[in-house]
């Protein structure tokens, strides 16, 4: 299976999750934060750093779990910058 390429805003869009993540983190250390989410400490620099910008459902559920972070406030944050004009933010 080919993976579609990640647009530009994509990209960022990681990336403000990656900071997200490891401002909630604190003063936690990666591997210990890690350790509670039940992923490696690899997966979640690669997160942090934005090489991994679009982590799976259940990563992101156990990291904010882990920290003890809604996936509503991670989810908000992460729309700060608005998606561009021909991506249609879903409606509830």
């Amino acid at each position: 299976m080919v993976r579609t390429p990640l647009t530009p805003w994509e990209r960022q869009r990681g990336e403000r999750f990656g900071d997200l993540l490891r401002r909630a983190r604190g003063d936690r250390s990666m591997v210990e934060v890690a350790a509670a989410a039940g992923v490696s400490a690899e997966t979640l620099r690669k997160i942090e750093t934005g090489r991994a910008p679009t982590p799976a459902f259940f990563t992101v559920a156990a990291l904010a779990a882990a920290l003890e972070v809604s996936l509503d406030a991670l989810a908000t944050a992460c729309a700060e910058e608005s998606a561009p004009a021909e991506e249609e933010p879903l409606t509830a």
